[in-house]
């Protein structure tokens, strides 16, 4: 065992070489915002007290870098067994984080140092915080969406085994990972995870959508704390962000994603990212950040293969029965549900819910099969009729540009057929409001639910317009 260090002396040389340590693996912008304002005050069998220069400084070192510090005084041979985080009446440390003798009668932000494993237990179960003492992100990783719950096929399992690799540090050459997909293909339960399985080796994991990353940049860019914003964002060993064609295109939000992404590559820290089109068709975003994106690993998710579509439906009846004792979902109705080809993954446990949801009401045979029926005359409709499809043939209706649904136009000509458009997404596919939306530019759930309620009021008014509309959904219900 290593022998107790109680000189002065001892401790000043060990506090020297962990300020170098972590100057090293934080970087000196970051080091010098916190680290470097710190001075050694006292320490007493390993009671190490140090010295922060303002209350901010003091609480933003006590909430996210004493795990660092005691990582680093333990990797120069010093044993802590707890940290304290006073205010100091000096703001410039000595040479080497002198010891100061004077300081002021202040609040004390006291923090435990226990052993590396319970350390990095507990801030697993903390979560990185934000500033203000917010959680930082309002995702938490969902259990059930694991790597052992996510059904392999060939069209998912190269994003699988990458994503397996970047959770298990076995991705050491790359420090970005980009997922592409259309909805439903099984992005989200990916990143999940991952999220997951580097939580519970011990990583510091920050989970986030991009509407997430814009919220909390533009809300600390509001309060004037986008400093802390950005040393929290970097403090992570992994950030996952999901959907990232819904960020903005507010430049400072660009600038922002791009520093993120440039500092990750440069730390050589995990990045996981996840879209619905590859970097190039980001429209919203600037070259330069395509462009680092592209410099990463981009692997596409396709549509489930007849195999995997069967095997999602048959481990949902599997959990189904196990939940429901002798419930069993017939096999048959699970092929006849795989056979719908251009379904997602998302589609088929939409089905299967509506299955077991019939099953658990009715309890009658003939009600069963009616339904099965019923769903996949339903799910043939999604197959032959996508948003795109509706998109493409209401713009070419109108003589318009199918990007125009993703503009901010509000003029009659363009908000119209837009309404039409959205009307006739919620009509002819499964697809949610929120989701709809998005595929409409990003527009709130809300949007969509009163051009909906308008078509239809319209329709009542106006007997030409309902023949118009009316028109359209049977041209649309053949196929594109």
């Amino acid at each position: 065992m290593t022998q107790a260090l109680t000189s002065t002396s001892d401790w000043l040389a060990i506090w020297s070489a962990a300020r170098g340590r972590l100057r090293r693996d934080l970087g000196v912008p970051v080091f010098e915002a916190w680290i470097g304002k710190l001075s050694l005050l006292d320490f007493q069998k390993g009671d190490l007290k140090f010295g922060a220069p303002r209350p901010f400084v003091r609480n933003w070192v006590a909430n996210n870098y004493v795990g660092r510090i005691e990582k680093a005084l333990r990797a120069e041979g010093g044993i802590p067994t707890s940290i304290t985080i006073v205010l100091s009446a000096s703001e410039t440390p000595a040479v080497g984080g002198g010891l100061v003798s004077e300081q002021l009668t202040a609040p004390v932000a006291t923090v435990s140092v226990l052993s590396p494993h319970h350390a990095l237990a507990g801030r697993r179960e903390d979560g990185l915080r934000g500033t203000g003492g917010q959680a930082f992100f309002s995702r938490a990783p969902d259990p059930t969406m694991s790597f052992a719950s996510f059904v392999e096929g060939q069209a998912n399992g190269l994003a699988l085994r990458a994503s397996r690799a970047f959770a298990d540090g076995q991705a050491d050459d790359v420090s970005l990972l980009y997922i592409h997909g259309g909805f439903g293909f099984g992005k989200t339960h990916l990143l999940n995870a991952t999220a997951l399985e580097s939580r519970r080796r011990g990583w510091r994991t920050l989970l986030l959508g991009a509407e997430d990353f814009m919220r909390q940049f533009l809300g600390a860019l509001n309060r004037k704390e986008t400093l802390g914003f950005k040393e929290e964002l970097r403090a992570a060993d992994m950030l996952l962000i999901d959907d990232l064609q819904h960020l903005c295109r507010s430049t400072s939000t660009m600038s922002e994603l791009l520093h993120t992404l440039n500092a990750y590559s440069d730390l050589r820290r995990k990045l996981v990212i996840a879209a619905d089109r590859p970097p190039q068709q980001l429209e919203t975003l600037g070259l330069d950040v395509r462009s680092r994106l592209l410099g990463g690993m981009v692997i596409a998710l396709d549509k489930p293969e007849r195999d995997t579509r069967l095997g999602i439906l048959r481990a949902r009846a599997e959990e189904y029965a196990r939940r429901r004792g002798q419930a069993r979902i017939p096999d048959e109705a699970l092929e006849r549900i795989a056979d719908l080809e251009d379904a997602s993954p998302r589609d088929l446990i939409g089905f299967f819910n509506n299955l077991t949801l019939h099953a658990e009401l009715t309890k009658n045979p003939l009600a069963f099969s009616a339904a099965v029926d019923t769903i996949v005359r339903r799910g043939a409709v999604v197959r032959k009729t996508s948003i795109e499809d509706i998109q493409r043939k209401i713009a070419d209706f109108y003589k318009l540009d199918p990007r125009d649904f993703q503009s901010a136009q509000r003029s009659r000509r363009v908000a119209r057929p837009r309404q039409v458009a959205m009307f006739l997404a919620r009509e002819i596919t499964l697809r949610s409001l929120p989701e709809i939306g998005r595929r409409f530019g990003g527009r709130d759930h809300t949007t969509v639910l009163h051009a909906c309620r308008r078509i239809v009021a319209l329709c009542n008014e106006d007997p030409t317009f309902k023949q118009e509309v009316d028109f359209l959904k049977q041209v649309l219900g053949k196929g594109s």
